[in-house]
């Protein structure tokens, strides 16, 4: 067991590499009444091609299949996980993001009951051609939803403007053709491929005792082989595919997204970054700057507009989002704006006022069961470090912000507009 501690906070947790392959993270919390445990694997619907050491050559899947997984996994032979969770009290759900998949629920008691339901009907898979049937009706419906969710359209279309080839340009659920593909056989495959528990973490924060949990897990988890598990992302130029994506959808003020594509990294440089630039787009752009107020001022922007970096594995970017009656508009002070803080500078003074604002709310997170879980978890994942948000942005230094700034290529941007279907 590593016990890992942060003193600049005076935080701690531990991490175990258990027998079975599992990584598991746990945050004891002093005070609190409540548990909230996330099971999460090193797949999400970007891992569409993959091999293991004994497959001779990489297999490619249809898109949407992590979704799809995780739809399913809820289901077994015996009965319905979430029915389970029902007579605990707890409350359970699941989601599929671009690079992994997490099964979770919280609690106010029964923590190590409810730690046995996670861990049995995730590792208990069970498809059969009918029920995998029934289930592309229902995802096609969600799929068909989203396509025509302005706000979720803008984002995927921006996505598709900055990506050529990385399947993150992909709607997460994948589209009704690519999952009519799914077959019972495919989901075994990608089940036994990444729900491997070498692939996979458990997180647990909150009311716990790090004795009980562990003797839960060395019940529950199921020894495996690592499989030597290997995903092809797809070469990517470093510029941005499209500069400009439209699309007409209902919608009151027409909506946009401007991407601006960065080199992807990988673990706490990935986070580094993360802070670097979030940093670097509050200072220019966000509410407490210039260029918000200006364009308020007049009308360009509203209350809903926001900037933030947009990371993960084998992918990363700083996004402009909001409502506009005129985006490129909007997108051309954008431009403008950063062409001319290159020149001019920033100021220390914002860049001070942002930097301890920022590092309050990442303290804060700290605060929280969930949040505390959830960052566990995404750390371990992205093989970085539990703290690495507080160490990034209590390091950061002015000069960090205004090298950034002075590398970063604004024409390398891609502008997405949703506008009203006439």
């Amino acid at each position: 067991m590593e016990r890992i501690v942060n003193k600049r906070i005076n935080e701690e947790c531990y991490r175990i590499k258990h027998k079975s392959g599992c990584t598991i993270m746990l945050y004891p919390m002093k005070g609190f009444s409540t548990a909230y445990a996330l099971f999460g694997t090193r797949y999400g619907s970007v891992d569409t091609t993959f091999k293991t050491a004994k497959d001779e050559d990489y297999v490619t899947v249809p898109e949407g299949i992590a979704h799809y997984l995780e739809h399913k996994l809820f289901e077994n032979e015996d009965c319905d996980a979430f029915a389970l969770y029902a007579a605990t009290g707890a409350s359970a759900n699941a989601f599929t993001s671009f690079d992994k998949t997490a099964y979770l629920f919280s609690c106010a008691d029964k923590l190590e009951e409810n730690l046995e339901i996670l861990l049995g009907f995730v590792q208990k898979p069970y498809f059969t051609d009918e029920t995998v049937a029934k289930e592309q009706g229902i995802i096609g419906q969600e799929i068909r939803m989203y396509e025509d969710a302005p706000d979720w359209r803008v984002f995927f279309n921006c996505l598709q403007g900055m990506y050529e080839k990385n399947p993150v340009r992909i709607d997460i659920a994948g589209t009704v053709e690519s999952i009519s593909h799914i077959d019972k056989y495919l989901l075994y495959r990608c089940y036994n491929t990444f729900y491997n528990l070498n692939n996979m973490v458990l997180a647990v924060a909150g009311n716990l005792d790090v004795d009980k949990v562990l003797a839960v897990c060395d019940k529950m988890l199921i020894a495996s082989e690592d499989p030597q598990l290997s995903v092809k992302v797809p070469e990517e130029s470093d510029r941005v595919y499209k500069r400009r994506m439209i699309q007409e959808l209902p919608c009151a003020t027409p909506l946009f997204n401007i991407g601006f594509k960065l080199p992807a990294k990988e673990g706490s440089e990935c986070y580094r970054d993360y802070i670097l630039y979030n940093l670097m787009g509050e200072i220019c752009l966000g509410k407490t700057s210039d260029f918000y107020n200006r364009m308020y001022e007049s009308n360009l922007i509203n209350n809903n507009f926001y900037v933030r970096a947009f990371n993960g594995r084998g992918f990363f970017g700083l996004m402009a989002e909001g409502e506009s009656a005129d985006p490129d508009k909007v997108y051309e002070e954008i431009l403008k704006e950063f062409a001319k803080l290159k020149k001019e500078g920033i100021s220390r003074d914002d860049f001070d006022t942002i930097r301890n604002k920022t590092y309050g709310e990442i303290v804060g997170m700290f605060g929280g069961v969930e949040s505390v879980a959830s960052n566990l978890l995404e750390f371990e994942l992205a093989g970085a470090q539990p703290y690495d948000l507080v160490d990034f942005i209590a390091d950061i230094t002015f000069e960090d912000v205004v090298n950034a700034l002075k590398n970063f290529d604004e024409e390398n941007s891609t502008i997405s507009i949703i506008k009203n279907k006439i």
